[in-house]
């Protein structure tokens, strides 16, 4: 269970990105008081942890019925998981904050940027709905393990949620190179993590034999 718990802290925080997302949030809020940060900051964190919860819970099943095996979406999870976590590794600014130039462009006209782009596409991406999903496959069934699954995006969602109600503060204190430096060891990490998903999707149909 410590394995299970410690991968699936490990994929969801660099899916996720809370410090990325904190150095957004705060570069959108500079002149916003503190009350209404902590709001939105709460409200995006809430929204996009349904939407990882509901994907992680429901999103095999969903699988089932479009008839992609497991080991089909550990490959697909895998490639994808190792997209980012190069991007990561690479420190390239466009994909760390995973929003595209006219996102961004919207992101600084909006009064309530909770929804969007915090909860959506930042939070609850594309990587991070796969990585749920792929973490959720691999507990086979197992309550124990998917509820250690659950409880990991759990424990990352309320770490994402502290890093949101300190980013201006956190902003000045670390600066930019500490937050790229995390950010590499976190690509490498999650690198490590995408590769044996896809390894142990090819190993599921034969065509690799791993090590027992």
């Amino acid at each position: 269970m410590l394995e299970i718990a410690l991968t699936s802290f490990t994929t969801f925080f660099a899916t996720i990105g809370p410090v990325e997302a904190a150095v957004l949030f705060a570069t959108l809020t500079p002149k916003m008081e503190q009350s209404a940060r902590a709001a939105i900051a709460i409200r995006a964190t809430a929204i996009a942890g349904s939407l990882l919860l509901i994907f992680t819970l429901f999103g095999q099943p969903l699988l089932d019925e479009l008839g992609v095996s497991i080991a089909a979406l550990q490959s697909a999870g895998g490639i994808i998981l190792l997209l980012i976590a190069l991007d990561m590794i690479f420190a390239k600014p466009t994909s760390a904050f995973k929003l595209t130039q006219p996102e961004d462009e919207e992101a600084q006209t909006k009064d309530d940027i909770a929804v969007f782009p915090l909860a959506m596409p930042l939070l609850a991406g594309p990587g991070a709905m796969s990585a749920g999903i792929l973490l959720a496959a691999n507990a086979d069934g197992n309550a124990l393990s998917l509820a250690t699954t659950v409880g990991a995006l759990a424990a990352v969602m309320a770490v994402t949620l502290a890093l949101l109600l300190l980013s201006h503060q956190l902003n000045q204190m670390i600066g930019i190179t500490a937050q790229r430096v995390l950010m590499r060891v976190f690509g490498i990490l999650l690198a490590a993590i995408a590769v044996q998903a896809m390894f142990n999707g090819l190993a599921s149909i034969g065509v690799i034999h791993l090590p027992t």
